[in-house]
């Protein structure tokens, strides 16, 4: 068992476990940009639903569809949203684990290892789903044609 009292070696478990902290720093940030964007697509749903009921025939039809591509962005944002929360989960085990192992002299590097991997493929699973929700989202935005002539008929009827 570790001296309780030796300062430099809980010192360097500090260090070590600067690493993971700045991870779990990194995915808090992360998950503020999720909430932000789940915040922003309930509320396109909102005002999208109203709309749905008075439309009628193609308008009534483009309208249903993004709804269902709003839809499944939110149960895109969520999923990441929890495989964000998850590694964070699994970097704060990495952290008690290490400090564990400093204070117990039980080897743990294993675990430790394997909770770190995992935490990594949690992140990467997120950044994917958030990924593959921006392509949907971007699938979604339209610059009107008739807008853009219009600008354009604009200068021409200036000059």
């Amino acid at each position: 068992m570790t001296d309780p009292n030796d300062v430099t070696a809980l010192g360097q478990t500090i260090q070590l476990a600067i690493a993971p902290v700045f991870l779990l720093v990194a995915a808090g940030g992360f998950l503020n940009v999720l909430a932000g964007r789940l915040h922003r697509i309930v509320d396109r749903a909102r005002t999208r639903g109203p709309l749905l009921l008075e439309a009628s025939g193609h308008q009534h039809e483009t309208i249903k569809e993004e709804l269902r591509s709003i839809d499944r962005r939110i149960g895109l944002v969520n999923a990441a949203i929890g495989l964000v929360v998850l590694a964070a989960v699994l970097i704060c085990l990495v952290v008690i684990l290490m400090f564990a192992a400093q204070m117990s002299d039980v080897a743990l590097s294993g675990p430790i290892a394997i909770l770190f991997a995992l935490a990594m493929f949690s992140i990467a699973a997120g950044i994917a789903l958030f990924l593959v929700e921006t392509r949907i989202a971007s699938r979604w935005i339209h610059v009107s044609s008739d807008l853009l002539e219009h600008r354009v008929m604009e200068e021409q009827r200036r000059d």
